[in-house]
C-alpha cells in the first residue's frame, strides 16, 4: 500500500511532508508533490504534516482523488527526487481548498 498526494497540492506544494519522509519518496513538479508507490512504506508519518490535508492513504483515497493514484506513479518516475523542504509558492494560501485544480497540473 502507499500514500496518495492528491489534488489540494496543486499550486500549493507545501513540502513539510518531504522533511519526515524516512525513504524519500517525494518527487517534485513545476507545481504539485507525488509520492513514489514502489518506495512508500505506509509509515503515514506524511499525512499529518500536510498544511492543506492532500495527503491520503490509498485504502481511504476518496473516489474523486482516484485518478492521482495513477499520477502519482506516473510522475514519480519522471520527476525529480526531493528530500528537503522548500518554501511554499508565495500563493498557496489563496489555491488552498480550491476545487477542480487538475487542469492547473504542470507537467
Amino acid at each position: 500500500m502507499t500514500f496518495v498526494v492528491g489534488e489540494n497540492c496543486i499550486k500549493c506544494k507545501h513540502t513539510d511532508c518531504v522533511e519526515v519522509c524516512p525513504v524519500d519518496c517525494f518527487y517534485e513538479g513545476p507545481n504539485f508533490l507525488v509520492i513514489h508507490p514502489d518506495e512508500c512504506i505506509d509509515c503515514a508519518l506524511c499525512e499529518p504534516e500536510c498544511p492543506v490535508d492532500a495527503i491520503f492513504s490509498e485504502d481511504e483515497l476518496p473516489a474523486d482523488q482516484e485518478v492521482f493514484l495513477e499520477l502519482n506513479a506516473e510522475l514519480a518516475d519522471v520527476w525529480p527526487n526531493i528530500t528537503e523542504m522548500k518554501d511554499a509558492p508565495a500563493d498557496a494560501e489563496e489555491w488552498a481548498g480550491v476545487e477542480n485544480k487538475l487542469q492547473h497540473l504542470e507537467r
